[in-house]
């Protein structure tokens, strides 16, 4: 699993990727990636929120690319950790249909 394979995850485990990220890790990781990929993100955050994050990207300039991978690992970890605890699911779940 790498960073751009967020792109996997369900709008629900994108949102509880936010509440555990730190922001500005957040931020330095998003920057570098595809515009969908940050949509991906921003659709699930408050209006404020993304405003917010687009100014720290501008206000941030360059990023060291250490910078950055080091912040996609951070967040590949957590997505790990929400699987291992079962809040998400990633890869292998073949389109499953599940009914709560």
């Amino acid at each position: 699993f790498v960073f751009d394979d967020i792109l996997l995850i369900d709008d629900n485990g994108i949102t509880e990727i936010l509440k555990r990220a730190d922001k500005k890790t957040l931020t330095i990781a998003l920057k570098g990636t595809s515009e969908e990929l940050q949509n991906q993100f921003f659709r699930n955050m408050s209006s404020r929120a993304v405003e917010l994050m687009k100014e720290e990207m501008e206000f941030m300039g360059p990023i060291k690319l250490k910078d950055v991978e080091k912040s996609h690992h951070e967040v590949v970890e957590i997505v790990r950790q929400l699987e291992e605890e079962g809040v998400i699911s990633i890869g292998g779940g073949g389109g499953e249909d599940y009914v709560s």
